[in-house]
This record gives C-alpha cells, sequence and structure tokens, in this order.
C-alpha cells in the first residue's frame, strides 16, 4: 500500500474543489449535492461543508444509491431517496472516477428522480482508462494508473488516498 496524497493534502485538495465548484455554480441556493454511494458520498459531504462554510450556509447533500442502475454488477432493488431535483443544479460527486460506468449509472439515477437544469460531475481521483465518453468537471487529482492498481480513497481512518496493487 502506497499512500499518495496524506490525509491532510487530501482536505486540502477537498477544500480547493468546493471553491472551483462554488464560483463555477455562483448561486447555491439552487444546487443540491448528491454524493454516490458508498465512497463518493463521504467525499461530497466533505465538499459539502466546505462550500457551506465558505458561504456560511446550509447546502443539501444527500445520499445517491446506484446499484439498480449498474449494468456490470447483479442489479439490487434499492429504495430512491424523494429529491425534488425538477429545475435544480445537481453536483454528482464520487471518490474515483475509472471506467465510467458508475457516472453512468448515478445519471440514470438522477434522470428516474427528475429533470434537472444542469448536472455537473466532481470526482476526487481521476485514474483515467474510460471505457465511456465521460469527464468530470472537477477533479481533485488526476493519479494515472496501471489496471493491475486500484486507488483507495480513506478518509475513516485517515489515510487519504493509497494505491493497492491487485493480488
Amino acid at each position: 500500500m502506497k499512500i499518495v496524497l496524506a490525509y491532510d493534502a487530501m482536505l486540502r485538495t477537498i477544500r480547493r474543489m468546493g471553491h472551483e465548484i462554488l464560483e463555477y455554480h455562483g448561486d447555491i441556493n439552487n444546487l443540491i449535492v448528491l454524493g454516490i454511494e458508498h465512497n463518493g458520498y463521504p467525499v461530497a459531504k466533505l465538499i459539502t461543508e466546505s462550500i457551506s462554510t465558505a458561504e456560511n450556509c446550509e447546502l443539501s447533500c444527500y445520499p445517491l444509491d446506484i446499484r439498480k442502475y449498474r449494468d456490470d454488477e447483479k442489479q439490487a432493488d434499492v429504495d430512491i431517496p424523494q429529491i425534488d431535483v425538477n429545475g435544480k443544479e445537481i453536483l454528482l460527486v464520487d471518490d474515483v472516477i475509472y471506467t465510467g460506468r458508475t457516472a453512468r449509472a448515478a445519471l440514470e439515477a438522477v434522470f428516474d428522480l427528475g429533470r434537472p437544469k444542469k448536472i455537473t460531475y466532481a470526482v476526487l481521483v481521476d485514474r483515467g482508462h474510460r471505457e465511456m465518453p465521460i469527464r468530470p468537471d472537477f477533479v481533485g487529482k488526476s493519479i494515472p494508473t496501471r489496471y493491475d492498481e486500484k486507488i483507495v480513497v480513506d478518509i475513516e481512518n485517515e489515510r487519504g488516498i493509497v494505491t493497492i496493487p491487485r493480488q
């Protein structure tokens, strides 16, 4: 296991992303943050806290369970939260983007909730190797990887971002 970004540096990166998102969206009164379950939600909460602190306001952040929409895993019955996204600006947040399949599934989940005005996509780490034409609007760190490596964002244990060779 190799730490490629320590926890404190990761938090600085998240704060920077929060400022970029705030600058891009401007008026956050119409913004809803959706963190892709399970690993994107903790990142989304930290980004939301950063924006809320900078603007001295409360920004809505919800988990988004996309298992029902996956095309590469067994689909699961999930409870979709009833969030009114109609006419809202949506910020999807995930920890790592790899093939783009998770982002595609998240987009389907959002459109099942309604018709947003705009959707932007933020990831803490872009590791490359896309299989779909999906590109995040906000990237914390680009970390090129080999196919046999895995990126883990470890917020809970305060390790930061680590790469792990697959066994």
